[in-house]
């Protein structure tokens, strides 16, 4: 295994290319089940037919945990946006479909959205009246088996010079509600200082989806509160000021 050809260094990992593999290789860090769950997710994500790069092994490098993929040659999404602002349109329609096409497929052996949402939510620091309505509007919203990325953004689909598009980084996967990983990519696009494509985004996706905003906008803070769990100190203070905009009746 040939670990000298780095193409991405994301927050504690390391991505190198070895021939026709992409070697994710994790810091000290991460929890052995969490990387575990990713290769997993990626091998059930795999059997729906969604355009990804395939699994190809979980291993130990100099005591790190590793997952080989296929490498698939590209660039970003994210990459061709801040490449060709002029494009941002075609673009922004382009991911809103590869997204909508996600959600299309079910993937059984997947984690429940709704189950992992109220473990964040009983995971975070928020007051315990903030939890309660967050936990209350969870239950209330409406149940669904759609298969979710759970980390959906531009960053994380690869286009090949044939245009044919690949979709990175099943770590968050699981199975539910489409409108709260919506939710999670408008809060994302927040989060990255860029409020007025989060809010082309949305209209765009409940335009094409005949969702309601207002929908959508529900699990904003349900999302919020999830993200700040394992969030950036950084973000801290928006993420709450997000997890505590609910209704009290």
């Amino acid at each position: 295994m040939n670990l000298e050809n780095i193409i991405a260094s994301p927050a504690h990992k390391t991505v190198y290319r070895d021939g026709d593999q992409a070697i994710k290789v994790f810091d000290e860090t991460y929890n052995k089940a969490d990387i575990l769950n990713e290769a997993l997710n990626t091998a059930r994500v795999e059997e729906t037919g969604l355009n990804i790069p395939k699994l190809i092994s979980v291993s130990m490098v100099d005591g790190k945990w590793a997952i080989a993929t296929e490498y698939i040659p590209g660039k970003t999404l994210a990459q061709l946006m801040a490449e060709n602002p002029e494009k941002e349109d075609e673009y922004l329609n382009m991911f809103v479909d590869i997204q909508l096409d996600i959600h299309k497929h079910t993937c059984p052996m997947l984690n429940m959205l709704t189950e992992k949402m109220q473990r964040k939510i009983s995971a975070t620091t928020l007051d315990a009246t903030t939890r309660y309505e967050l936990h209350t509007r969870l239950a209330a919203m409406h149940v669904h088996k759609k298969v979710c990325h759970g980390d959906f953004n531009p960053s994380n689909i690869i286009v090949t010079p044939e245009g044919k598009t690949y979709i990175l980084d099943w770590a968050h996967a699981t199975q539910g509600n489409a409108s709260a990983d919506v939710a999670r990519t408008y809060l994302l696009f927040v989060l990255e200082g860029k409020e007025q494509l989060a809010e082309k985004y949305m209209n765009l996706f409940c335009k094409k989806s005949d969702t309601a905003k207002q929908y959508v906008q529900k699990w904003i803070p349900i999302v919020a509160a999830s993200q700040s769990v394992k969030g950036k100190e950084e973000e801290m203070e928006l993420l709450h000021r997000w997890a505590s905009v609910c209704e009290y009746e």
